[in-house]
């Protein structure tokens, strides 16, 4: 069942943050959960999992195409966060 549970909460978590932007609420998976919670604590915690770890993907490939790019263009390279600043787990 964990499996089950985990594939819908990720397919939710990457269908919400999809449309975030035609919803024009980049929050809007607060809402998600707050509807999941209420039914199913256990989905609830599994699609933020997949959100952070989805947001958090995100983030990291950013910083790697602009790493690169600075590289191809001769540019300075972007700073990764401090330890303290990281946050997260």
């Amino acid at each position: 069942m964990s499996d089950f549970i985990q594939d819908l909460a990720d397919d939710l978590a990457r269908d919400v943050l999809a449309s975030s932007a035609e919803l024009g609420d980049a929050f809007f998976y607060e809402q998600v959960s707050k509807v999941l919670g209420a039914s199913s604590p256990t989905l609830q915690e599994a699609f933020m999992t997949s959100i952070r770890i989805r947001m958090a993907e995100r983030r990291g490939r950013e910083f790697l195409n602009k790493a690169l790019a600075a590289k191809r263009s001769g540019g300075k390279a972007p700073e990764a966060p401090r330890e303290a600043e990281k946050g997260g787990h």
